[in-house]
């Protein structure tokens, strides 16, 4: 029974610590500046999963935390539902300038987030994965971007060996604009 017991107890380890992994072919961006990354971002196109199938509008904003972290506040619009919100925390998995962190939604659960491609001059989009490349997001600092953009993230996800036929691309409306402008 006691070595049972070790070997799910090493089984729960082994998995968590794979969860905050980076993914073959996948380099963290490094010169990493988290004041600079902090504030809103709009979803320009991501590979859907069940936590934000159907939504639109979706947002995320970085807040610094009290205790070193960072605040992380998701936003998205569901037809059926209405406005969802998520609440999490991220941490530095390494180096603070290694665009590297660890975010958690669910209690003491971390899953990575990886910041593999950023305007490192004025920080107005960034491509983000987990630590697997089932896991994509394109975000930027304006709710629709250029088409030599949306091309050049193709480029480099394709390039980076994403499977990209589940991709979609983020509806964001006016009202969406006035609404986060009012709050």
């Amino acid at each position: 029974m006691e070595l049972s017991i070790r070997l799910t107890l090493v089984v729960i380890l082994f998995w968590l610590g794979g969860c905050t992994g980076v993914p073959r072919n996948i380099d963290p961006v490094q010169g990493f500046e988290l004041e600079r990354y902090l504030g809103k971002w709009y979803e320009i196109a991501r590979l859907d999963h069940s936590f934000e199938s159907g939504l639109s509008q979706v947002t995320a904003d970085y807040q610094r935390r009290d205790d070193g972290g960072v605040s992380v506040l998701n936003r998205g619009y569901s037809n059926r539902k209405g406005w969802d919100s998520a609440q999490g925390k991220a941490y530095f998995v390494g180096d603070k300038s290694t665009g590297h962190l660890k975010v958690s939604f669910f209690g003491p659960f971390y899953g990575s987030y990886i910041i593999f491609e950023l305007d490192k001059r004025d920080y107005q989009y960034a491509f983000v994965t987990s630590y697997n490349k089932e896991f994509l997001w394109f975000l930027s600092r304006t709710p629709t971007v250029s088409e030599e953009l949306k091309e050049y993230f193709i480029r480099q996800v394709k390039a980076r060996g994403f499977d990209i036929s589940e991709l979609i691309f983020v509806e964001h409306s006016t009202q969406e604009i006035e609404h986060s402008i009012s709050q």
